[in-house]
């Protein structure tokens, strides 16, 4: 469980599938931090770099609508394989920084915990953060290093997207699982959903449909693992509608099945993040794969559209459970 965070602090918590130094060598070394640093979409070029106390990274960051982000960060501790502390948010050596960063690196015996502390003036300041932030999809930065590391590590093509809800974890997971509620925040916006069959538990399934007035798809689910609290598992595929498996409408090369993975974790008293991580089943071509890659930031958005559905929901629903 995270620490509770202070009232001018954003903290954030990841547990990624890959040895401590691969982490740390993803963060420090620039070719690999050039693979995923920053929102989906931005790219990133270094001016210059000196890793240790005392030491700086200035680098600019290229928004996908052509605008530039001059950053500068000033490095006070440099513990490999396990602490960087630096000053962050300047956009010059000789600008302010915003905020103050301790990242810790922990070994899970093969897998690493990351802790990000991000400290803020006051607690103004840090909301008008937490703002910006989702605002520019800023979270998706830590979602990147996931499918990177996954990447360099196995091979495989992942996407991966977290979201912290304000509700306790059994509620959350209530959301997934009961088919009224998910219906009412699962689908993209501007569409309906509706359960044709739905079965949630291991070993069950679910036909649905989702509509928008003019346009219908079906498809199915197919329930891998459900396990109460913190776990789901399922495979998905396009249907007709006598469920016979189709191409996804309008997209002839995406691939025919994918398996999501939905994990729950406690972040502190009443908080809940869930995360989403998706991946191609069964034999795939190239060409799939690249379709797969190539539309991680419409995913991106379609699953912060729902989560932002979910966000909204969840009070309503809790008061009345």
């Amino acid at each position: 469980m995270t620490a509770a965070a202070a009232s001018n602090e954003i903290r954030l918590t990841r547990v990624y599938d890959a040895p401590v130094a691969a982490v740390w060598d993803a963060w420090t070394d620039l070719a690999q931090v050039a693979q995923w640093w920053g929102p989906r979409g931005f790219t990133i070029t270094t001016k210059s770099k000196d890793l240790r106390a005392g030491g700086h990274w200035d680098y600019i960051m290229h928004g996908p609508d052509g605008k530039d982000w001059p950053n500068y960060a000033r490095y006070h501790e440099v513990v490999p394989r396990e602490r960087l502390v630096y000053d962050h948010g300047a956009s010059s050596a000789d600008a302010k920084p915003l905020f103050h960063v301790v990242a810790q690196f922990r070994d899970l015996g093969g897998k690493t915990q990351f802790d990000m502390c991000m400290t803020l003036a006051t607690a103004e300041e840090a909301q008008k953060t937490r703002g910006f932030i989702k605002a520019a999809g800023g979270n998706s930065t830590w979602d990147r290093l996931a499918e990177y590391l996954e990447k360099d590590d196995q091979g495989r093509e992942l996407f991966v997207i977290n979201r912290s809800f304000d509700a306790p974890i059994a509620s959350v997971f209530d959301m997934w699982t009961t088919p009224a509620h998910l219906a009412q925040w699962l689908p993209p916006t501007g569409m309906t959903m509706a359960f044709r069959r739905v079965d949630i538990r291991t070993g069950g399934d679910a036909f649905w449909s989702m509509s928008s007035g003019d346009f219908t798809m079906y498809g199915r689910f197919e329930y891998l693992d459900v396990q109460r609290p913190d776990r789901i598992v399922y495979s998905q595929y396009f249907a007709d509608e006598h469920e016979n498996i189709t191409r996804q409408p309008g997209a002839p090369t995406w691939p025919e099945k994918m398996v999501t993975t939905v994990t729950f974790t406690e972040e502190g008293a009443g908080q809940t993040r869930v995360q989403v991580r998706s991946e191609v089943l069964g034999v795939v071509t190239a060409e799939e794969i690249a379709a797969f890659v190539a539309e991680r930031s419409g995913m991106t958005q379609g699953w912060t559209g729902s989560f932002d559905k979910l966000e909204e929901l969840l009070p309503s629903v809790a008061a009345h459970s």
